[in-house]
């Protein structure tokens, strides 16, 4: 796409754009267009193709930044100052090139080096984007700055690595090693803000402690200055929050005071004579003991130090993962053993159930499957370290569309490396199959095959994360504390105390506290067989979604320790099943014909290849759990501080878990979610569509 661009598109041009075109959507990014001009020393610089403004100063964009948003924040001084596992939030008004957050991340690496203190504090960096720049442009502009600037080139290759999809919502970037968080929230500047949830019925509520006000100039592009921008930072804000710009234009001056700012003006960058910084003052009764404002707004260390979960599934060991990256200890609790359910299939197909791409910015699975494909390639980093297989093999997968809710002419809408339609000759070649009809197919190339093994090795290897095989029977809690008591496997009776305890035990769920909603229970089985080397030279090269789906895999090490399968031999995977209210775990001849049927009758030329006697195949049932609106289960149960829930993932858990986990972690621990406020409304254990029982 090559449609003008800045980075917040005036109003009265989205109005006009809209007017004549009803198929655009809001939810549609309109990447940057970007033109060039020689700076001030003779070194290209990038701009905006519509307002001709300059993404960053003509004399050095990295000083730039470094002056006024890292300087005018004091941010050295006030990231020194953290306490251990206390996290600091900035927010910034227009990504651009990311050169801001380079020199921030930069800053914050340096201080974690020289301060050992700093090791458990973390970092949330969370910036808008209408515009954003192609990674192809981007990529050109940071490699310029990785010459000039040597000291950000390690963490250009980092962040261009993890760059999202330009599709609409909040993506979040997790660089473990830095205790630094990324969220881009890509869309209209306000409409982002105005998602970032501030739920005041949690212990801890999150708020912003400095903003970086980097739109560009008001005369160019005044939406990013406009009322509804400063409601939402009066909104996000509270006593000791700072803000910094490079702008001392009038009405910036105006908007900052009339949201609760003391502004003051200072000697600006470069050509500029002079800048804003600001400060929401504290109350009278704080400034009168002569306490400082900073201190006061970093005075958030995390009241959370040991967390207890129920269920060591996908995602008990996902919501133990996402704790533990924040410095909680973890005990992770099972009746049997991680792993034992529904989870720990084979291989889980990483794939997302795509939407038209207008609800795009609301849809769980299309912004949990980008991050889930994100954290199994860092995960995966982490398994060669360790000398463990892969937790993600990068696969593919091609969608038939036979039970889909999207086109090929909506799938065009979305950005190829997301999603795409192939050609035929394309589609033949990657699956293997020459008779089908493929010129309907969804191109899925982040897709590919979890190992839950794998997966489960990397997290239970996290030296805060102990697992406990407890049957847990009764959970309590008082005002301080919160309480699991239960067998052990020699049926002893174990009592554990921590400041939260997560309830992830699936279907089970509601038995260990009533205000679970008991979901509907569905019982799915997985088959596969060992093919002979003949079928193998016939059978789907990639994985195939249909009705079902089939996936060709190769098991590792360790992976017979779930399943039986042949280690370094390769099976085919079919699934799954489908059977209301039935919570038989036994594996059924009639389910793997099932599944074979549901195959062969997708995909007509494979039923000379996939055996008709299913007597030497294998499987794994396990009960899915789901909600009447299919939505997870995900927060702080009704009448409680300290007792919390994530289940009801249904078939999705691998895609769906991680993002829900972060954001779980997020509200137990004060910190702004990668989830809008509405769709943590809509995940709530307590939401209204769940008041009333199945029947």
């Amino acid at each position: 796409m090559s449609n003008p661009a800045s980075k917040n598109n005036s109003a009265a041009a989205t109005l006009a754009r809209h007017s004549t075109d009803p198929s655009t959507s809001a939810s549609a990014i309109t990447p940057a267009k970007i033109d060039w001009q020689m700076d001030d020393t003779g070194n290209k610089v990038p701009v905006s193709g519509e307002f001709g403004d300059v993404y960053f100063s003509h004399a050095d964009g990295l000083a730039e930044s470094r002056y006024v948003f890292l300087a005018h924040n004091q941010l050295a001084e006030r990231l020194t100052n953290l306490a251990p596992n206390q996290c600091f939030s900035i927010a910034e008004l227009g990504l651009g090139t990311g050169l801001n957050l380079l020199a921030t991340w930069q800053l914050w690496r340096a201080l974690r080096e020289m301060h050992p203190h700093l090791a458990t504090a973390k970092l949330h960096f969370i910036t808008t984007e209408k515009h954003p720049i192609p990674l192809t442009d981007i990529t050109q502009i940071l490699a310029l700055w990785a010459q000039r600037a040597p000291e950000l080139s390690a963490l250009i290759e980092q962040f261009l690595a993890a760059y999202p999809p330009l599709i609409a919502g909040c993506h979040r970037l997790r660089f473990f090693d830095d205790n630094l968080t990324v969220d881009i929230w890509l869309g209209d500047a306000a409409d982002s803000l105005t998602k970032l949830a501030l739920d005041t019925s949690l212990r801890s509520v999150p708020y912003i402690d400095a903003w970086y006000l980097d739109g560009f100039a008001p005369s160019c592009n005044s939406t990013l200055w406009a009322e509804n921008i400063f409601a939402q930072i009066q909104r996000l804000s509270r006593s000791g929050t700072t803000a910094a710009t490079y702008s001392c234009a009038g009405i910036v001056k105006r908007a900052l005071k009339d949201c609760g700012f003391e502004i003051k003006k200072v000697k600006g960058f470069g050509r500029k004579r002079e800048m804003l910084t600001a400060i929401v003052p504290m109350p009278t009764d704080l400034a009168d003991d002569n306490s400082n404002a900073h201190d006061h707004a970093n005075n958030r260390a995390a009241d959370s130090t040991h967390t207890v979960i129920i269920g060591a599934g996908v995602s008990g060991l996902l919501t133990a993962w996402s704790l533990a990256n924040r410095g909680i200890k973890v005990t992770l609790t099972d009746k049997s053993a991680p792993l034992a359910g529904a989870s720990g299939n084979p291989r889980a197909l990483l794939a997302p159930k795509m939407t038209p791409i207008h609800h795009v910015d609301e849809h769980l699975h299309s912004i949990g499957y980008l991050y889930s494909s994100r954290l199994y390639q860092t995960l995966n980093d982490k398994a060669t370290q360790q000398q463990l297989a892969p937790v993600l093999e990068p696969t593919g997968a091609l969608d038939l569309l036979i039970k889909a809710n999207i086109g090929t002419e909506q799938i065009a809408d979305y950005p190829d490396e997301m999603a795409t339609t192939l050609s035929l000759p394309q589609a033949q070649s990657i699956s293997g199959l020459t008779a089908q009809d493929l010129t309907e197919n969804l191109y899925l190339p982040q897709s590919g095959l979890v190992n839950p093994h794998a997966l489960k090795d990397i997290i239970l290897s996290h030296p805060l994360i102990q697992f406990q095989q407890i049957d847990v029977y009764d959970i309590s809690e008082t005002a301080q504390t919160a309480t699991i008591k239960g067998n052990d496997q020699a049926n002893n009776t174990v009592s554990l105390d921590a400041d939260n305890v997560v309830i992830c035990a699936a279907f089970e769920s509601h038995k260990l506290d009533r205000r679970i909603f008991d979901c509907r229970k569905i019982r799915g089985q997985l088959s596969w067989f060992t093919p002979t080397t003949a079928e193998l030279t016939n059978l789907p090269k990639v994985p195939l979604k249909y009705s079902g789906y089939c996936a060709p895999f190769t098991a590792h090490a360790g992976d017979n320790e779930l399943n039986d399968v042949v280690e370094g031999a390769t099976h085919l995977l079919l699934g799954a099943s489908f059977v209301r209210n039935d919570t038989g775990t036994d594996i059924r001849d009639e389910e793997h014909q099932i599944s074979r049927e549901k195959l062969v009758t997708a995909i007509p030329e494979l039923a000379a290849v996939i055996p008709t006697d299913t007597s030497l195949w294998h499987g794994r049932a396990g009960i899915r759990t789901q909600t009447p609106d299919y939505h997870p289960m995900v927060g702080l149960l009704v009448d409680s501080k300290r007792l919390w829930t994530m289940s009801a993932m249904g078939a999705k858990g691998y895609a769906l878990a991680p993002i829900c986990a972060e954001a779980l972690a997020d509200m137990m621990l004060g910190s702004f979610a990668p989830l809008s406020a509405a769709m943590l409304a809509r995940l709530s254990p307590n939401r209204t569509r769940l008041q009333t029982p199945l029947t």
